[in-house]
């Protein structure tokens, strides 16, 4: 946007203008699919053009636009200003890219829900190319280079290079950059925002071409595949269309089912356990209690049906691992089975990307051994570079613990490019953003995880620890208590919201917190680490390091962040937090 926007006065004879500017945003691609920014739009401008934006409150909000009952309380959910977060972020978006020469501009104003018009002039604006490319499954075909002593071959490599993209544009999970519109749209960094670059070079020696075609990671600027191809001059066509058919069949193959690569060996036979086993990942990603519990069972039954299938034993490990992590199960009760499972899925498959990111997550949450985690994690890599939870993992179990939050974000942005829907990755990009620091863009990333799936109660419990940090208790207590509505009772979410109200002075309600928590864990697992973090927010320093003493004898999760973690910042420098850090090995 510009400094020269003017303020729209709101009458008759703008209302028209202004409706059409609506009609034009909601029409948008920024705005397309999100049919409930939408609604929240058409309501706020309508209300404003009739009068009546002095009304615009939350309860309204919540109980026209999301159909809230009347029982809704904003103070208990804040799904209205998650909402309009996201509205803002949309309106920004749009008026960057669609719409930046737009005359009429909609802004909503932060602290309230009174949308304000605004006229900027647009002649001096100047369009800009449109915002990095999607890189997931998008391929840039370069010019092949005319390497021949003559120079003379210019043509034959202009028409190999549209002869590579007509064939390619045929495949579906793909798609095709054109090249000047991703030299123009690369980042600050120089990278190219697509995934693959496939690039050649053509040579001749009498009247033998020598064709030389790669394939290039963008992202780590390797070479994926090499292949040389001699042919003769006679048909030029049919040697331009058999290197493209050559490369598409190449790519066939590593982007056959949902863009991942293949495994080295052979697909397991029985479909009946291969299809409980992607049940097993479907119930493992909802990262709830009943879906981890369910992931557990959805494996075991995989591996009765086919003792030798090893994503199964890989799956099994991870959702063993998961179950501790979110306080589920005591560590103790569950890492021999995780540690046992992934050593056993790299036995029965070497090759098997999956398999080694299991075992070197094992490595680092349980052992702490982080040099050995870090080489199974590159293994697991370079056997399957768009295997996202790979990515995910090296970031969150390796490079976080190790400080190294820079290097996480990229593998982040990588698991998040190879798979957009995650909400679990997503989560974990703002949980980095939250590591370090950065609370705003924490905040951002927090309310584009619950635009992309509204019930995922991670989402909330990070979006509490965020505003907690920001001092936005009330925020903060709200986030909280929408997760607890979303998940069955969790420890986790409850000790979060418990040190909250230490920090927002309503010790009365930590103390209540408190209490629960030692009641529940008289039947179940309640991690140390969460009654910890609340007696250090109530300055309770002892009660606080007895709690972390524990935490680390039971080797609870949470521990390996606690070098980024802001809620340890109060006391980094106690020599009691020194000496049980050391532990860790993160020196």
């Amino acid at each position: 946007m510009t400094s020269k926007n003017t303020t729209i006065a709101v009458n008759k004879e703008t209302d028209e203008k202004i409706r059409e500017q609506l009609r034009r945003v909601l029409a948008s691609k920024a705005f397309r699919q999100v049919d409930r920014l939408q609604s929240f739009l058409s309501f706020i401008v309508e209300e404003m053009l009739a009068g009546r934006g002095d009304k615009l409150k939350e309860f309204l909000i919540g109980v026209e636009v999301f159909g809230k009952e009347s029982s809704f309380d904003p103070r208990m959910d804040p799904l209205v200003r998650v909402q309009a977060r996201r509205l803002r972020t949309r309106l920004v978006r749009y008026y960057r890219e669609e719409g930046q020469n737009d005359e009429v501009v909609i802004e909503l104003p932060k602290g309230g829900y009174e949308p304000v018009f605004q006229r900027r002039e647009t002649s001096a604006m100047k369009r800009t190319v449109s915002a990095a490319l999607v890189s997931r499954n998008t391929i840039l075909v370069r010019a092949f280079d005319d390497d021949s002593s003559s120079r003379d071959l210019a043509y034959f490599c202009s028409g190999l290079k549209q002869e590579i993209i007509h064939a390619l544009s045929g495949m579906e999970s793909i798609r095709v950059a054109a090249s000047e519109h991703v030299q123009d749209s690369s980042d600050p960094s120089g990278q190219m925002n697509v995934a693959m670059i496939v690039t050649g070079s053509v040579r001749k020696s009498r009247d033998t071409l020598r064709i030389t075609t790669s394939l290039i990671d963008s992202t780590s600027n390797c070479y994926l595949w090499s292949e040389v191809i001699d042919r003769g001059l006679q048909d030029e066509l049919r040697v331009q269309e058999e290197v493209a058919q050559r490369i598409l069949k190449k790519l066939q193959a590593e982007f056959g089912s949902g863009g991942s690569f293949r495994s080295a060996k052979r697909p397991t036979e029985n479909l009946a356990a291969h299809n409980l086993y992607l049940q097993g990942r479907y119930h493992l990603n909802q990262r709830t209690e009943q879906g981890l519990s369910k992931a557990v069972e959805f494996f075991d039954k995989a591996i009765s049906e086919d003792p030798h299938h090893a994503p199964s034993y890989s799956g099994l490990a991870d959702a063993h691992g998961l179950l501790a992590h979110y306080g589920v199960l005591a560590p103790a009760e569950i890492c021999t089975k995780a540690a046992s499972n992934a050593a056993w899925a790299v036995l029965l498959d070497e090759e098997s990307a999956e398999a080694h990111t299991s075992l070197a997550h094992v490595k680092a949450t349980q052992d702490w051994d982080w040099r050995g985690a870090e080489r199974e994690f590159q293994r697991a890599i370079s056997l399957n570079p768009r295997y996202a939870t790979a990515h995910h993992w090296y970031a969150m179990s390796c490079l976080v613990p190790l400080a190294r939050l820079d290097e996480a974000m990229e593998e982040l942005q990588l698991a998040q490019a190879l798979d957009p829907v995650s909400s679990i990755i997503s989560r974990d990009l703002a949980v980095t953003h939250y590591y370090k620091r950065d609370f705003e863009l924490a905040l951002e990333q927090c309310d584009h995880t619950i635009e992309q799936n509204p019930h995922f109660a991670a989402a909330y419990w990070t979006l509490g620890l965020v505003q907690d940090e920001r001092k936005d208790f009330e925020e903060a207590i709200a986030a909280f208590q929408r997760a607890i509505q979303l998940s069955p009772p969790s420890p986790r979410i409850q000790g979060a919201l418990g040190r909250t109200f230490a920090r927002a002075g309503k010790p009365r309600q930590a103390h209540k917190i408190l209490d629960e928590l030692q009641q529940q864990s008289k039947r179940r697992y309640v991690s140390p680490f969460e009654l910890a973090s609340i007696h250090f927010a109530l300055n309770q320093l002892e009660q606080g390091f007895q709690w972390l003493t524990k935490a680390f004898q039971d080797r609870c999760f949470e521990l390996v962040a606690i070098k980024v973690d802001p809620k340890f910042d109060s006391v980094a420098n106690d020599p009691r937090f020194s000496a049980l850090f050391n532990q860790l090995g993160l020196l």
